[in-house]
């Protein structure tokens, strides 16, 4: 008997894979439920106090 080998254990494949699933679900949800909270709670109504960049050009006399 080899003691390397490893035996075709069905409840292990079944635990791996949901393990798997549950994680990449956690993954999912840590990347875009805090996208969805900031964008829910962000406010469309924010003034806009951004002064207008101008430039004043002086025309060189001749």
């Amino acid at each position: 008997m080899n003691s390397n080998s490893q035996s075709a254990n069905p409840t292990a494949t079944y635990s791996h894979r949901l393990a798997d699933l549950v994680g990449t679900a956690i993954a999912l949800l840590t990347l875009t439920l805090p996208l969805f909270v900031i964008a829910h709670y962000s406010s469309n109504d924010v003034p806009n106090n951004q002064q207008p960049l101008t430039y004043q050009l002086h025309k060189a006399s001749e």
